[in-house]
């Protein structure tokens, strides 16, 4: 078997670190023990994209705001969806992951981060969309493995009430937030209703396929 190489570790600002890994033509960003995304499973970091994008078809300039970054796979197919005179904002909170982006995982990305409807910004995408009054089309989140992930204090900001409430000022009427998660959660479905918006869960394929773990988007609307 291939053994696993370490190419670089990365802080995060709000503390703990990130390992980028590389098994033959394999990528994996770890935090600690846990394996947050695989080179070989994109298929719903893609979907994200993609059932979000659906939802906005057909408006003239969207705006759609990516929180986190990664491996590329939710941007990549997100420009593929949106038309031309579009925009598409990438919050990434740690720097290191933009410069793994432009180096290590290059292939992955394949140009994209040249796209010139791309703006890549290394911030918290919290103070991100605090800052956004109706501006955004679409919000995609894929922090943290979800409402249920590793960080407990930056998911509360994130994912309570309050930032809910925070990402629904910031989008343009008719507008969709969609989160990403490794499972379930009820209490976050419940959460999101709670803060006035109308909520999908869609389960969902690592693989894109049939088969391989379940994970979650949910797309939900303001009413």
């Amino acid at each position: 078997m291939i053994p696993w190489v370490h190419l670089d570790t990365a802080k995060i600002p709000n503390g703990g670190e990130l390992r980028l890994m590389r098994r033959g033509a394999e990528l994996s960003i770890m935090s600690g023990s846990i394996e947050l995304m695989n080179s070989r499973l994109s298929g719903s970091e893609r979907a994200l994209a993609t059932l979000a994008c659906a939802r906005i078809d057909g408006r003239p300039s969207a705006q759609v705001l990516i929180g986190g970054l990664g491996m590329g796979f939710t941007l990549r197919t997100a420009l593929a969806e949106l038309p031309n005179n579009a925009g598409v904002v990438v919050s990434e909170l740690v720097p290191a992951v933009v410069s793994w982006a432009r180096g290590p995982m290059t292939e992955l990305f394949k140009g994209c981060l040249d796209d010139p409807r791309v703006a890549v910004i290394e911030a918290d995408v919290v103070g991100v969309i605090a800052a956004a009054r109706g501006r955004f089309d679409a919000i995609l989140l894929d922090v943290d493995n979800g409402p249920g992930g590793l960080n407990r204090d930056a998911n509360d900001r994130l994912y309570s009430v309050g930032g809910l409430n925070a990402a629904r000022r910031a989008l343009r009427p008719g507008g969709v937030l969609a989160v990403w998660s490794a499972g379930r959660d009820d209490g976050f479905t419940r959460r999101l209703e709670g803060a006035g918006y109308q909520a999908e869960e869609v389960p969902v394929r690592a693989t894109g396929g049939k088969r391989g773990a379940r994970h979650v988007i949910w797309l939900a609307t303001p009413r």
